[in-house]
């Protein structure tokens, strides 16, 4: 492990905005702060937005920055990137912004009933071979983990530059019948970014300078939580046309 890693890990351990349990405080266990986001951690009401998947936490820390009547969340595995966002929000004297190091797999440990108001998911794996679809964080099995920590009007956005991640979400929306707010296969292309959509990550620099369309999508669960999995058509037709690996992403 190179010494830049060893001394952002250190570095993580003094941010007080960063959350980072042992693997025995979350396995088939609830973690202290479950139910306690606001009187415990944000000391205050305010509605709580979570960023999965945060990388280096750029959507999380420009998202408070612009809402600072929110409190905002990010969550990865990725301890030496989520540095970043930790360190820029501890220097910035940011009160509404936390992250979380741990696995998007555990996020029910964290999160009670309707504590959560809102979710980002920006640029995630979008796992393109068809036997690791209930790992994309848009498959029947995340959504039904989502439904339990959300209010019931909370909405879930995905900004993405996979074309077929975008479309296997669009027929997941399909399957169950959810409100869709927006769905849109080109945000800068075709002039629908708005402040928000507008801020760009490390990643979505790299796809734009490829001359990758972002896409957009903005649905709700409507108080659903029933979520049984699918075999979507698309994977096998769209995956003859394989996206480009991300290989060192």
């Amino acid at each position: 492990m190179g010494k830049d890693k060893l001394r952002r890990f250190a570095e993580n351990r003094t941010f007080e905005c960063l959350v980072q349990p042992e693997f025995e405080e979350i396995f088939d266990r609830d973690h202290a702060l479950k139910g306690r986001w606001h009187t415990d951690f944000f000391h205050n009401d305010r509605p709580i937005t979570l960023e999965l998947g945060c990388g280096k936490g750029e959507y999380t820390v420009a998202l408070a920055q612009r809402n600072p009547d929110r409190n905002y969340i990010g969550v990865d595995i990725k301890g030496a990137r989520m540095w970043r966002g930790a360190k820029t929000a501890t220097e910035c004297g940011m009160t509404n912004v936390g992250f979380i190091r741990t696995r998007i797999e555990f996020i029910e440990s964290f999160f009670a009933e309707g504590e959560v108001s809102e979710i980002w998911i920006t640029f995630p794996d979008p796992q393109l071979k068809s036997r690791r679809a209930k790992k994309r964080l848009t498959s029947p099995l995340f959504l039904a983990r989502y439904a339990r920590m959300l209010t019931p009007d909370g909405a879930i956005n995905l900004k993405t530059d996979s074309q077929h991640l975008y479309k296997y979400t669009s027929a997941v929306i399909d399957r169950f019948g959810l409100p869709c707010e927006t769905s849109n296969d080109d945000i800068y292309g075709s002039g629908f970014a708005d402040e928000t959509l507008s801020v760009k990550t490390a990643y979505e620099q790299m796809f734009l300078s490829r001359k990758l369309p972002i896409t957009y999508t903005r649905f709700r669960l409507d108080g659903r939580r029933d979520f049984e999995p699918f075999d979507w058509e698309g994977d096998e037709i769209l995956l003859k046309d394989a996206e480009p690996e991300r290989a060192g992403l």
